[in-house]
């Protein structure tokens, strides 16, 4: 399970350190795409080829099914960590998030969510109402 928020560094080569913590889990690999609101996201090979299975269901006669599979499967990338950690950000991916130099990683359960510092700032301002209201909504009578 993925928890936390961390703030690694963008190096000039597009490499992200992984927080120490994630590693054994994506040592095998993983596989780094676009995400929604326009950060990345993090999967473990296995969890990543199981939710594809799942697309690959859809019907293909669907043109949003079609959409959705181009630019999902298109815009990933496999990556395997370094012995450091780390794993390299391609330039396609860091204009989509509009990475630089400052980064945050968020645990999101299933993935890792890579976010450019300033958006993932901007985002949690612009959302800290709704997700207020969504508590109860997601979860009536626990919070």
């Amino acid at each position: 399970m993925f928890l936390g928020t961390h703030t690694p560094r963008l190096d000039d080569k597009g490499r992200l350190t992984l927080p120490a913590k994630y590693r054994d889990a994506l040592a095998g690999g993983l596989m780094v795409t676009k995400g929604q609101d326009h950060c990345l996201y993090v999967f473990p090979r296995a969890e990543f080829e199981q939710m594809a299975r799942k697309v690959a269901e859809a019907p293909l006669t669907n043109e949003s099914v079609r959409a959705f599979q181009r630019y999902l499967f298109a815009g990933t990338d496999e990556q395997r960590p370094d012995g450091q950690g780390r794993i390299t950000i391609v330039p396609e991916l860091r204009r989509y998030a509009g990475l630089t130099k400052e980064c945050v990683v968020i645990g999101a359960i299933t993935r890792l969510e890579i976010w450019d510092a300033s958006a993932w700032e901007r985002y949690l301002a612009e959302h800290e109402e709704s997700y207020a209201q969504a508590r109860e909504e997601v979860l009536p009578g626990i919070f």
